[in-house]
């Protein structure tokens, strides 16, 4: 019988070692490879065929929501569980709203990380009981209002775009961009041109500046 397999990505590696210890005790899951940030997350991906990534949000270089938009972007069939200490109702709405299909708190993964895990592993989405009003209040307004709370009002912005605004942010240029995300420096730049029209800015400061607004970056560049 073949193992389902899980990568996890937490850049403290203690927890990722509590982590594995519980995974692992399911007989029929193995953890195949580890990240300690979200660019790393991706190379993992590129060596490993995990049905389930868990990972944290608060992560150094690619952050775990920019991470879950891009996992989905190149692996749409790999299920997301975000294990995170954030209980703000905004960090769980982005977190869906980027593909991931569960949200766990870390102070409930003792006790409620097997129990997430299964329910994704059946198809289902997964939150935290600490959080059962936020995804209550969450779906009522969907389904009163017929609205998409997920949804960021005015922003059309692609993940490869907002993956590539961070690391511009960051002080990267184009070619070294490109070698991060495996396309050319072309491509690069044809991603630049459209994020600036769509933002309709003209300069690399303006550009920073949004992706410190958004929380893409923090004002120190990290």
């Amino acid at each position: 019988m073949d193992l389902y397999q899980i990568v996890l990505a937490d850049d403290h590696v203690m927890f990722r070692r509590g982590v594995k210890r519980i995974v692992q005790s399911l007989g029929d899951v193995e953890v195949v490879g580890e990240a300690g940030d979200g660019l790393e997350l991706l190379e993992v991906l590129k060596k490993t065929q995990p049905q389930m990534v868990i990972m944290d949000i608060s992560m150094p270089n690619l952050r775990g929501l920019e991470a879950t938009r891009e996992v989905k972007n190149l692996h749409p069939d790999v299920k997301i569980l975000i294990l995170t200490m954030h209980k703000d109702k905004e960090y769980l709405y982005h977190a869906f709203s980027a593909g991931a299909e569960g949200y766990l708190l870390k102070e409930d993964a003792d006790t409620e990380l097997l129990s997430a895990i299964d329910t994704l592993r059946r198809g289902g989405s997964y939150v935290s009981p600490l959080l059962p009003l936020q995804i209550t209040d969450l779906f009522r307004k969907k389904s009163r209002y017929g609205l998409d709370p997920f949804k960021v009002p005015g922003e059309d912005l692609t993940s490869r775009e907002k993956v590539i605004i961070k690391l511009i942010a960051e002080g990267k240029s184009s070619k070294e961009i490109g070698e991060l995300l495996y396309i050319s420096s072309r491509t690069v730049q044809h991603h630049r041109a459209n994020i600036m029209r769509k933002l309709n800015v003209k300069r690399t400061a303006d550009l920073v500046k949004y992706a410190i607004q958004k929380g893409f970056v923090s004002s120190d560049g990290t």
